[in-house]
């Protein structure tokens, strides 16, 4: 497998985005220029990511996200 990212990924397992395989190499996103830890899903070419929002849950137990545009750069974080 080559180490390119994918335009979209996730890390929740019930998303069609999820890939154990590329989120085990440990990728790391840049967001507007600033180191984001908190991504749950991003997408390169429409431009956005979606955080965590602090310790809130939505109904079925998941963590409540925010949906943030702006320049995406995904990157693994062995090469940085």
């Amino acid at each position: 497998m080559s180490d390119t990212l994918p335009d979209r990924l996730s890390t929740n397992p019930n998303s069609p985005y999820y890939n154990e395989e590329i989120l085990a190499k440990g990728v790391g996103i840049r967001f507007n220029g600033a180191e984001k830890t908190n991504v749950d899903e991003y997408c390169v070419s429409e431009g956005w990511v979606r955080v965590v929002a602090g310790n809130a849950k939505d109904r079925f137990g998941n963590p409540m996200t925010i949906k943030l545009k702006g320049k995406v750069e995904p990157y693994l974080q062995n090469e940085a």
